[in-house]
């Protein structure tokens, strides 16, 4: 975590540490930190909340600056706290129906590989369904991360229709027994009636299978396109529910602060966060660690 943050903690570092020179922090202070958070892609909202929470406290002389850092990150977690939830996919009905659900580009393919990879590995049997049939090259892709899983694998060719893969995959998982059942889709927002569409249609027909499906409804974020990310949110929330967000790419950017600006705006949990490319870099969200890893500190 605290390597895959380090573009992140490292930007906030340089500008954070130079406010905090003095025991407390005055009015220009305040402002210039306000200014450095919503710099790191924290939000304005956010900003203003953690500004007002230092302001309030007293730093040593000597150590003012880690001080700050701990007192910031201890802020940090306070507001993502009430979004962190652990999503264990192989509790509850089975098979537990997934739709994954993000703009193309976001990482939703390469998610539910890494996830399929790390719940296969822990004795879990699962079935992938490639309903984004609108690109090829996920399609393919979804086959080599099922293959490497050794999880069973639902597609058909670019331009089929992605609800018939979806009734498949959850037709698979219960005649297979599978313990989770992983759903790809496509991200076109650009025509957001043709998406929420084709979203309605396959939850109409999946529900033919299971009444319930889905049980979950995962949306795929980019932390590389910062604020943007918001957006993405209020326009999937306006297509369809979303039960809970997975935030990829974090350790390509310098904007890991961007899921404060989430937490403080979006009342959505929060379950997996991605700090690299290996399956196991697809991580449970931990506050606190990820808190500590933002401003640069290691975990306790």
């Amino acid at each position: 975590m605290f390597d895959g943050l380090r573009k992140s903690s490292a930007k906030l570092a340089d500008s954070f540490t130079s406010v905090f020179t003095k025991e407390r922090l005055d009015a220009s202070d305040i402002a210039e930190l306000e200014e450095t958070l919503i710099a790191s892609d924290m939000g304005a909202a956010a900003a203003a909340r953690i500004s007002t929470a230092l302001a309030d406290q007293r730093f040593s002389k000597e150590n003012g600056a880690l001080e700050a850092r701990e007192a910031l990150a201890i802020e940090v977690a306070r507001i993502l706290k009430s979004r962190e939830a652990t999503l264990d996919l192989t509790d509850g009905p089975k098979p537990r129906i997934v739709l994954v659900i993000g703009v193309n580009g976001s990482g939703k393919t390469t998610t539910i590989g890494k996830l399929t990879k790390n719940l296969t590995d822990a004795g879990a049997k699962v079935v992938i369904g490639a309903a984004d049939t609108f690109r090829a090259a996920a399609i393919e892709q979804l086959k080599v991360w099922a293959d490497r899983a050794g999880a069973s694998f639902v597609a058909s060719t670019q331009g089929a229709d992605a609800a018939g893969v979806a009734f498949e995959t959850v037709r698979r998982a219960k005649q297979e027994g599978a313990d989770v059942a992983l759903i790809d889709t496509a991200g076109r927002l650009q025509n957001k009636s043709e998406l929420m569409a084709e979203l309605a249609k396959i939850i109409r027909v999946m529900r033919k299978v299971d009444e319930d499906a889905p049980h979950e409804t995962l949306l795929v974020l980019d932390a590389t396109v910062g604020q943007n990310a918001l957006s993405q949110v209020e326009n999937f929330r306006s297509v369809t529910e979303i039960t809970g967000l997975v935030m990829t790419k974090l350790d390509g950017t310098a904007k890991g602060g961007v899921l404060v600006a989430l937490a403080q705006r979006h009342a959505i949990p929060i379950h997996f966060i991605g700090v690299g490319e290996k399956a196991e870099d697809l991580q449970t969200f931990d506050a606190l660690t990820f808190s500590r890893a933002l401003v640069g500190l290691n975990a306790q």
